[in-house]
């Protein structure tokens, strides 16, 4: 990622994505699930807006113009991005689960929820 892209913001990334495409924010709010006027507060958001896109929505927006990576589009919408899980994480995560007592399972539930809505929400 060059120094352009890491200090862009999701109302550039869209210009340039836009650009890129040619698509316009009715097309772009089609292939990812939303409504326009959703885009448009995102075409006119800066890094300082109160609240960004979700993390869903962002991931969509990647899947939907691969030309931009999901790492670019989070740090433009001024979020990390979520960590990667291949099989074998997967695996081991799933490995340490089950040496969890029934109690310690629901425990970390409550805590992975928290954890997630937080990533989601940014709140």
């Amino acid at each position: 990622m060059t120094d352009q892209e890491r200090t862009e913001d999701l109302a550039q990334l869209l210009a340039r994505l836009k650009s890129e495409y040619d698509v316009t924010e009715t097309e772009i709010a089609r292939r990812i699930g939303t409504g326009v006027s959703t885009i448009n507060s995102w075409a006119n958001r800066t890094r300082g807006g109160k609240r960004g896109p979700n993390r869903e929505r962002l991931r969509a927006l990647a899947e939907a113009f691969p030309k931009f990576t999901e790492d670019e589009i989070f740090a433009a919408a001024g979020r990390e991005s979520p960590g990667p899980l291949d099989a074998e994480a997967e695996a081991r995560i799933l490995d340490l689960w089950r040496g969890l007592t029934e109690d310690q399972q629901r425990a970390k539930e409550v805590e992975l929820r928290a954890l997630n809505d937080f990533n989601r929400t940014g709140q």
